[in-house]
């Protein structure tokens, strides 16, 4: 997969905003001033960014975190995405 692509993938991610949940998506910038809690990944999601996003979510919040920062998406057959959980 070529840098382009993932970067694009990442502001689609990055740009979606979903209040309804409970950990909250947070940048580079503000994950600085936070513990981190360790990362979570997801994959084989065959679906579209938003479902992806839900479902690193509903991760975080298992984990007890309150917010997460997506630091890899990968996009193909399946959708693959990591992120770093905050306290």
């Amino acid at each position: 997969m070529n840098i382009k692509s993932t970067v694009a993938t990442l502001s689609i991610l990055s740009a979606l905003s979903f209040g309804a949940f409970a950990a909250d998506s947070i940048s580079a910038d503000q994950a600085q001033s936070r513990q981190s809690l360790g990362t979570v990944s997801i994959g084989a999601v065959a679906a579209s960014p938003m479902d992806m996003r839900a479902e690193l979510n509903k991760k975080a919040e298992e984990q007890g975190a309150s917010s997460y920062r997506i630091i890899e998406a990968h996009t193909g057959d399946n959708w693959h995405a990591t992120a770093e959980l905050y306290k």
